[in-house]
């Protein structure tokens, strides 16, 4: 069965897109891209998205989507680097996960070098600006299947 559902995770200061370092992340709002993305790919794709600055409020969120085996795509923001809670959420959880990142934490500051979440997602899309959403919505759509991922 083809994915016909998947949940979007953003964490801190996503909420901020269009107008937060603009040079890093662009002049969209997360809410403008969305709509985009929705209107591409109509009613063939459910897309559930939240976002919260609240690592408490990301975990519950993980846990509550996480064991329908619905894909998600987490932009945990500056919680990829230190939140040993999320990433213990990931690792709970039976939904495959890919790890989104607007800007590539690799050329950037030393602390952003460090994923905690990498090691419980299937992978990682990063450096390509709102792009790397849409790269990951892809690639559920050509690899998922509702019981079996073939990567």
């Amino acid at each position: 069965m083809a994915v016909e559902h998947i949940h979007i995770i953003n964490g801190p200061n996503l909420n901020l897109l269009g107008s937060r370092e603009p040079e890093i992340y662009g002049n969209t709002s997360f809410e403008d891209y969305l709509k985009k993305l929705r209107e591409e790919y109509g009613d063939s794709i459910n897309l559930s998205y939240f976002q919260s600055n609240v690592e408490g409020e990301i975990i519950n969120e993980i846990q509550r989507v996480g064991n329908d085996n619905t894909p998600i795509l987490l932009n945990a923001g500056g919680y990829t680097h230190t939140s040993v809670a999320i990433a213990d959420a990931v690792a709970a959880i039976k939904s495959p996960v890919l790890e989104i990142h607007i800007s590539q934490p690799a050329s950037r500051e030393k602390e952003r070098h460090t994923s905690l979440l990498s090691k419980y997602c299937l992978g990682s899309i990063s450096g390509l600006g709102m792009n790397s959403y849409q790269l990951g919505i892809e690639y559920f759509i050509k690899h998922y299947e509702k019981d079996k991922l073939n990567p």
